[in-house]
């Protein structure tokens, strides 16, 4: 019950606007930076120089007395004693609920002889509510005959998917040829500093009949595209659905994603939620949900989750509120509330149509990162037509507080399509916390005060 409570209150997050109830921390949302122009992107995110990580652990299946399989720590790096002093009580909850994401699954494992590596991530929120990222590379040791999966996770406070991994990739070749050549390549990762956007930190680590090997990480120059993969996002989901999970999504409702593939819900869920940028979901994210916490999908507050598809009987038996129910497997929605055509703007709707079916057809982007860029921009272009004008409604006092004037901003836009939908947005929590950020962040404007 402890950890169930744990996990509950890990992934809420307080500050939140007046007259809103609690809600819980997005992962993968650096602090927002209100620019002086909308869609500006901010360098902001998350400090060169950082460690990369806090630790390692290794999560190994151990048979019960049942005879069903438990995930454990089995290993941890740096050692328990070399970690920060202070909220101890929180880490060693921390490190009891790290199993649980590692093997949302449950316990219905075997010992087998085939299975496909697969990479996912998780989140964790401390009290305080600085946020842990849990990187997990789940796989099947080499050897002969039937063994167990185990799961390489790294925890960190840094939010870069494709960095870690390719650390990843490093670490199950290492466990190939043995446990021990894994931990001096951690070692030197550990003593290198997190690069800033777009550089590289090269890494040597020996490795016993290959020699010594450079390996070089490289930081993508758009630091607010770096936990995400739009791609995944794309093949799976006609643009016409995505913009109706975009639209319930921006009216903070309840979303709730069907996958089999830890892999899949983790990359998708992540694509979403950064599809909302420079805006931050702001309640509870979980993107790949373990099964002890299934009962989520009851709460009456809005979420974003990832539910494995061996669940969906479970779900859809639960008492829950209205939801957006989307089945990444067959590219469908299995429950709507109704009116998900009608949210968004229709004339700004048709064109983020046009440029997602654009760049859908893949005649003219060729990697992920041309994908991600292409994909964010018609998104945040949406937002610099609707709410671009916000900077200019912040009246600002003589001892330098903003104040925010939501009528008069609500009134400046004259398509009433625009309008209704705009004083449907103010009101969420995306919008205030935005805003709230501004308030605090005077940006010189012409004719302002």
């Amino acid at each position: 019950a402890s950890i169930g409570n744990f996990l509950r209150r890990s992934l809420r997050r307080a500050g939140r606007r007046e007259g809103k109830d609690g809600a819980s921390a997005a992962e993968n949302t650096p602090p927002r930076v209100p620019q002086g122009k909308m869609g500006e992107q901010s360098s902001t995110f998350y400090s060169a120089g950082q460690f990369f990580f806090e630790y390692l652990v290794v999560v190994s299946l151990k048979k019960m007395p049942d005879g069903h399989y438990e995930p454990k720590i089995t290993y941890q790096f740096p050692k328990r004693e070399n970690l920060l002093k202070g909220q101890k009580e929180e880490e060693e909850r921390l490190l009891q609920a790290i199993p649980l994401f590692c093997f949302p699954d449950g316990n219905n494992w075997a010992p087998i002889t085939e299975f496909t590596s697969e990479t996912f991530s998780f989140v964790l929120t401390n009290v305080d509510g600085s946020r842990k990222i849990g990187y997990c590379r789940r796989l099947l040791p080499s050897g002969r005959g039937v063994r167990l999966p185990e799961v390489f996770c790294i925890i960190s406070c840094l939010g870069c998917f494709g960095l870690f991994s390719k650390i990843l990739d490093e670490v199950e070749k290492r466990r190939q040829i043995s446990m021990a050549v894994i931990y001096p390549f951690m070692q030197g990762l550990r003593e290198s500093p997190f690069p800033a956007p777009g550089k590289t930190v090269t890494i040597k680590s020996f490795i016993p009949e290959s020699g010594t090997e450079l390996i070089e990480l490289t930081r993508p120059v758009d630091a607010h595209l770096e936990h995400v993969e739009f791609q995944a996002l794309l093949q799976r989901l006609s643009p016409h659905l995505i913009l109706h999970i975009f639209a319930s999504a921006m009216l903070e409702r309840r979303l709730i994603f069907l996958a089999e593939e830890l892999s899949v819900l983790s990359q998708c869920i992540h694509a979403v939620a950064a599809l909302l940028y420079p805006f931050t979901w702001a309640h509870t994210y979980i993107p790949v949900v373990p099964e002890c916490l299934l009962d989520t999908v009851c709460c009456p507050t809005p979420f974003m989750v990832g539910i494995q598809m061996q669940h969906l009987e479970r779900v859809l038996e639960q008492p829950m509120e209205e939801a957006l129910i989307v089945d990444l497997c067959e590219g469908k929605i299995i429950r709507a509330v109704g009116d998900e055509e009608e949210i968004l703007p229709k004339k700004l709707q048709n064109e983020m149509l046009v440029s997602l079916n654009r760049h859908n057809s893949n005649n003219n982007v060729h990697t992920l990162e041309q994908v991600n860029a292409l994909v964010s921009e018609a998104f945040v272009h949406f937002f610099v037509r609707l709410v671009g004008h916000y900077a200019s409604h912040i009246k600002w006092g003589r001892g330098g507080s903003g104040s925010f004037q939501e009528r008069a901003f609500c009134k400046a836009i004259t398509s009433k399509s625009c309008r209704r939908f705009l004083k449907k947005f103010v009101k969420t929590n995306m919008f205030s916390l935005f805003i709230e950020e501004a308030e605090k962040s005077r940006i010189p404007q012409e004719g302002n005060g």
